[in-house]
């Protein structure tokens, strides 16, 4: 079965818009935890627009209640990203090649580009003890330069596929099939796959039947929303049951 690892930005972008620590994001990773999520992941970014150093230092403190849950870390290695990780060794570290002023993460690394600069940093992260995963488009030449890097598993970035499924059929099946190659590929030369970014109630389920072997899916923004109508723990539910109804995935 997928896993699903939930990302609490969205709690924390909401808290700071007061100054009364509310809502908490603790609360909210101890509430996914306990309804049956995998993991917890955050991006933090250099201007703590939403998680913070502190909440870092407070989901550490958390999750050593909870020593089977992954702690994934996000987040560009060239900006604030290597400080809060050597600090914190999280189970997992995604590497996002995001700008600081981005709205939000957009696109995939250029491996031809960025793969030399990223592979003391990717075998820093190693030592450190995590699992090192690269941010990618389903661009099958960039994902086989990635061996040379040293990383573990590829995060398929999965906004072109969300935006294809709004759109319609005829766009899903003109990209869904791109998202099946890269797994393929990626899976044939020895990499792990994850995948996030729009994946919701309604897409995620073609996607993990589609998209084979998927090992792990992060999800925020969509089920933080979905948690405004359903409740937190309901909402995680639902995205679970999707995600072992769906186990053992067919190619397209």
């Amino acid at each position: 079965m997928t896993q699903l690892s939930v990302n609490v930005n969205k709690v924390a972008l909401l808290r700071n818009t007061r100054t009364i620590g509310i809502p908490s994001v603790t609360k909210a990773a101890r509430t996914v935890i306990e309804a049956g999520a995998y993991g917890v992941t955050v991006h933090p970014r250099p201007d703590e627009r939403h998680i913070t150093a502190d909440d870092v230092d407070d989901l550490v403190e958390l999750l050593k209640e909870y020593p089977d849950i992954e702690f994934n870390i996000e987040g560009n290695p060239f900006h604030n990203l290597m400080d809060i990780v050597r600090k914190v060794r999280p189970d997992q570290a995604t590497l996002v090649p995001d700008d600081p002023n981005a709205l939000t993460s957009n696109q995939g690394w250029d491996i031809a580009a960025d793969g030399e600069r990223l592979k003391p940093i990717i075998s820093e992260l190693k030592d450190l003890g995590c699992r090192v995963s690269l941010f990618m488009d389903p661009d099958i030449e960039q994902i086989e330069r990635i061996p040379e890097s040293g990383a573990d598993r590829i995060e398929l970035y999965t906004e072109p596929y969300a935006a294809a499924f709004e759109e319609g059929p005829e766009a899903l099946d003109r990209v869904l099939p791109s998202f099946v190659a890269a797994a393929e590929k990626a899976q044939a030369i020895g990499l792990g796959v994850n995948a996030g970014h729009d994946l919701n109630l309604d897409n995620l389920t073609p996607f993990c039947q589609n998209v084979p072997h998927v090992l792990e899916v992060s999800i925020g923004h969509a089920l933080i929303a979905d948690a405004l109508d359903m409740g937190l723990k309901t909402t995680v539910e639902a995205y679970l049951h999707i995600l072992k109804i769906t186990a053992g995935p067919v190619h397209v």
